[in-house]
């Protein structure tokens, strides 16, 4: 049985550069989950950190590079807001994935405990003392 003292956490290093956002995000999804852990239960958050390098480097297949557009609301009337695929990895690339693995994690009270665990940076750069190795799920 999985308790909360029981669960060991651990970190993968996932390497952006030339990766399609949506296959990305599902190994994402899936390590913060802690849907490839044996002891595996859907009510209890015993996924690990998530650290993704190079978020500059995402690709898109297709048109989506200029057909895919994100949205926000301010709740007032007019008040809704949309920019490209294209601009968006312009402004900040980082939003492009969380928007990605935030809408493949489960809807529930676990899906804020699950994000904070995700660490997303720009550049190589990153400040944990994981090196890049393939193949890390």
């Amino acid at each position: 049985m999985t308790t909360k003292k029981s669960i060991n956490r651990r970190y993968y290093l996932f390497d952006a550069r030339g990766k399609v956002l949506g296959r990305l995000a599902t190994e994402i999804t899936r390590v913060l989950s802690g849907r490839g852990k044996v002891d595996f239960a859907p009510h209890i958050d015993g996924g690990d950190f998530v650290v993704v390098i190079n978020t500059d480097e995402l690709i898109v297949t297709g048109s989506k590079q200029d057909g895919k557009v994100y949205h926000r609301f301010s709740g007032y009337p007019g008040g809704i807001t949309s920019i490209t695929f294209r601009d968006q990895m312009k402004k900040d690339s980082r939003k492009v994935l969380y928007s990605a693995v935030y809408g493949m994690l489960p809807k529930n009270k676990l899906r804020d405990r699950m994000t904070t665990r995700l660490l997303l940076y720009k550049t190589a750069e990153q400040p944990h003392n994981i090196h890049v190795t393939e193949g890390t799920v």
